[in-house]
């Protein structure tokens, strides 16, 4: 491969160590090193999972983030805590402005709550070169805030990302260029491999696919044919090349779709699944209002329990775009009309609207007068926005199938 066909940037990307766990060591003063310490979604649940577990849980017992609550070993060393999710928030928060000090907004992109992308080219007359960056930042988050973090560096995002998988959660900090990449990244099994999920890593088994080195060495023209663009990405990847933008607006992705879904902690009816689906239909509606949109694709996607298992996910365009909550909500109904299997019971639920235009582009309709669906929707979404999400709810949401009142006390699907 000639490497001087493709861009050399300094790409650090900055992964902070059991994040959950090390934040809720720091605010007992503990060691988020050699504390035991578990984060758990709903210590109420006794199946809830295991959101994080700090380095020393993970190395005395192996605990991650597929494990549940009832794993956790009986050892009076380790602290189970609740999550909080709006404390990892705020730190998050303050990370990304942590970073601002040696690189601008453009050149952060935030992948996650506990990782992100810099980029320092340009910057060396200031902090020095890439290694001098990673120890400095290392340091500063440290110091700082009193947390640990792995930096893998890279040519691109993905040799960064993978190095930092691979290596640099070990060494602390780690890096990969293109020469590096056939000694450090062809020899690793591609489960391993950030991108690669298990079904995909089935597949490439199945073609006696063990290591990216295996990938790498496949035509891309093979590889294309067998998983299409996928394949084509597959083979660029196994040779570390990556040509995503590692400099640019990371912070207002543009929504393609409003969407909004729950598992829920029971069982349900379909006949009460419906108000569930009824108070998706008033966030994602709420939401794309907000944003000054309004959508003429309704998808409902419904997951049946164990028991019954499978499901369906169904959509319908609709002539006139809506952000209207009964208009969505009643194009979902028949879509579940249509598609559910009686008597089956439900677990998992998701709402979306898509295919988007701009509010103001909305021609009237003649027909149809939505005056007062408009008026009733605005005097809502200004009660919500001045009081909070729960300051009106409709009735069905104060009953038992209602989900919206304990949803609002949560962030990310867990308690804030």
């Amino acid at each position: 491969m000639d490497y001087s066909l493709y861009p050399r940037n300094n790409v650090l990307c900055i992964d902070m160590r059991s994040f959950y766990a090390s934040v809720e060591c720091v605010e007992r003063g503990l060691d988020p090193m050699t504390t035991m310490l578990a984060v758990v979604g709903d210590m109420s649940r006794e199946g809830s999972i295991v959101l994080a577990s700090s380095p020393e849980l993970k190395r005395r017992y192996g605990l991650s983030n597929v494990n549940r609550y009832f794993d956790i070993p009986l050892d009076p060393r380790i602290i189970v805590v609740p999550a909080r999710m709006g404390l990892y928030v705020e730190k998050s928060l303050e990370i990304t402005k942590y970073l601002n000090n040696f690189v601008p907004p453009e050149a952060i992109h935030v992948y996650s709550i506990d990782e992100s992308w810099i980029t320092t080219n340009g910057t060396e007359k200031l902090f020095g070169d890439r290694w001098e960056v990673a120890k400095k930042i290392r340091q500063g988050l440290m110091d700082e805030f009193g947390l640990p973090c792995s930096i893998g560096i890279g040519d691109n995002k993905f040799l960064a990302k993978v190095v930092m998988d691979l290596y640099a959660k070990k060494e602390g900090i780690a890096e990969c260029r293109y020469e590096d990449v056939e000694r450090l990244l062809w020899p690793v099994k591609v489960g391993k491999i950030w991108g690669i999920g298990s079904k995909l890593e089935r597949r490439l088994y199945m073609m006696a696919i063990r290591n990216l080195g295996q990938i790498a060495r496949r035509s891309i023209k093979s590889l294309r044919r067998e998983f299409g663009v996928m394949g084509e990405q597959l083979y660029w990847h196994a040779w570390g090349i990556d040509l995503s933008p590692v400099i640019g607006d990371f912070t207002k992705p543009e929504n393609k779709a409003f969407g909004n879904g729950i598992t829920l902690l029971r069982d349900y009816s379909g006949e009460e699944v419906k108000t569930v689906i009824l108070e998706l239909c008033e966030e994602v509606c709420y939401r794309t209002r907000m944003s000054k949109k309004v959508g003429r694709t309704i998808q409902l996607s419904i997951g049946y329990s164990k028991e019954d298992s499978g499901g369906f996910s169904r959509s319908m365009s609709i002539d006139t775009p809506t952000n209207i909550t009964m208009e969505v909500y009643s194009i979902c109904l028949e879509l579940f009309d249509k598609f559910y299997k009686k008597g089956s019971l439900i677990r998992r639920v998701n709402v979306s609207l898509s295919n988007l235009c701009e509010e103001n582009d909305l021609q009237l309709d003649l027909f149809h007068d939505r005056t007062k669906e408009d008026n009733v929707s605005k005097v809502m979404d200004e009660i919500k926005n001045k009081f909070g999400t729960t300051a009106i709810l409709r009735a069905s949401s104060y009953t038992d199938a209602g989900i919206s009142i304990n949803r609002s006390k949560k962030i990310g699907g867990h308690f804030a």
